[in-house]
C-alpha cells in the first residue's frame, strides 16, 4: 500500500473537498483523485459518496479512517525517533495553540526554550477545540494547549498535564473609572458598555455563564473574534472589554482588574494534551514543564501593575479619612 495514498485519504476526509485537499498537499486535483481512485480500487471499497459538491465518507470508509490516522502516526512517531537517535536531544516538537496563546506567551518562552534545547525544531499552528483535538488525534501537533474544558480527553484518547487557569480580565480607559482596585466583582460591571468575544470562544461561554449565575444582564457595546479588536475600543473609550489573562494587554494604555464573583478569581484550567498512543520524548516532557515554570513566574498578566495598585491604596486612605 503506497502511504502516498492513505496521507491523501486522510486530507480529503477532513477537508472534505478534492479542491481543499490538493491545496493542503500542494498536489494537483486529478492525481489526487487518481490516488484516491487507486487507494479505493485496491481495498476494494468505496470511500467516499459525493454530496452536493462534497465529499462525505462511506460507512466503512468511515472506520478505516482511524486506522489510516494511527498509520500514519506510527510514520511520524518513526520518524522523530530516527532523528533522536542520529542526534541526542533533537527532534521536531509541532506545538497547537490559540493565537491569543501563541501571542501573549510564546512570543517571549520560545527563546529561553531554544536557548536549553537548541537542536529541537518547534512548529506552531493555530488551532483550538474540536480542530485542535482533531489535529492532536492525526499527530498534526505532538501537543495542544487548550482550556480543559474545550476537550474530552477521556473520549479522545488524551493524556494531559495541567497548568495555572487563566482569569478573566477587566479592561477599560481611565475616563470609565471603574472600581479598579485590583479586583471587580462581575455584579459591578452591569452598569458599563461591555467589548466581548464571539459566542464561539469558550472563554465567551464560561463569562456568560458567570453572568447568569450572579443575575447579570450585560451591556454588550460590541464583540468580536480578535481580542486586540476589543482592546482598542477599550483603549479609545468605547466600554470595558473582558478578555482572558494571556492576552498581552501592556501593550496599551488601559487600567486592568481581575474579575472576581464573590471575591473569588472568574477562572477557566488550561492543559497541554497529547495522544496516549504516541511515544512523547523527553525534549516535549521539559517543553511542558519549562512553560509551566515560566507561566507561574512571569504571569498571570492580569497581575496588576505596581502603579495602578498603589493609586488604588491612596484612593482607599483617603475614604478612611
Amino acid at each position: 500500500m503506497d502511504l502516498r495514498h492513505v496521507r491523501t485519504f486522510v486530507t480529503v476526509a477532513e477537508q472534505g473537498t478534492v479542491t481543499k485537499a490538493a491545496l493542503c498537499l500542494r498536489v494537483a486535483q486529478p492525481a489526487l483523485s487518481r490516488q484516491i481512485g487507486d487507494l479505493e480500487a485496491e481495498l476494494g471499497l468505496r470511500l467516499f459518496d459525493r454530496v452536493r459538491k462534497r465529499l462525505v465518507l462511506t460507512g466503512e470508509g468511515e472506520q478505516l479512517l482511524a486506522d489510516c490516522r494511527n498509520i500514519l502516526s506510527a510514520m511520524d512517531s518513526l520518524g522523530e525517533r530516527a532523528q533522536q537517535f542520529r542526534l541526542p536531544g533533537a527532534g521536531v516538537l509541532k506545538i497547537g495553540a490559540t493565537p491569543q496563546m501563541i501571542d501573549g506567551v510564546f512570543a517571549t518562552f520560545l527563546h529561553r526554550y531554544a536557548a536549553r534545547f537548541p537542536h529541537v525544531q518547534i512548529k506552531l499552528s493555530e488551532a483550538a477545540g474540536p480542530e485542535l483535538s482533531a489535529k492532536v488525534k492525526s499527530g498534526e501537533v505532538s501537543l495542544g494547549i487548550s482550556l480543559l474544558q474545550a476537550i474530552d480527553a477521556e473520549k479522545h484518547g488524551f493524556d494531559t498535564f495541567p497548568w495555572p487557569p487563566i482569569e478573566f480580565l477587566a479592561a477599560s480607559h481611565e475616563s470609565l473609572r471603574p472600581e479598579l482596585t485590583g479586583n471587580i466583582e462581575i455584579t459591578s460591571l452591569a452598569r458599563y458598555p461591555l467589548l466581548l468575544l464571539e459566542s464561539s470562544f469558550f472563554v465567551r461561554n464560561t463569562f456568560d455563564a458567570a453572568c447568569r449565575l450572579a443575575g447579570v444582564k450585560p451591556q454588550i457595546f460590541a464583540e468580536s473574534r480578535t481580542p486586540h479588536t476589543l482592546l482598542s475600543l477599550a483603549e479609545a473609550g468605547h466600554g470595558v472589554a473582558i478578555v482572558p489573562s494571556v492576552l498581552p494587554t501592556h501593550r496599551y494604555r488601559l487600567r486592568i482588574a481581575r474579575i472576581t464573583h464573590r471575591r473569588r478569581p472568574l477562572r477557566e484550567p488550561l492543559t497541554v494534551l497529547w495522544d496516549r498512543q504516541r511515544v512523547l520524548p523527553q525534549y516535549a516532557k521539559d517543553f511542558c514543564q519549562l512553560l509551566n515554570a515560566q507561566m507561574r513566574e512571569v504571569f498571570p498578566i492580569s497581575q496588576v501593575p505596581a502603579r495602578v495598585a498603589l493609586r488604588a491604596a491612596k484612593r482607599a486612605t483617603v475614604r478612611r479619612k
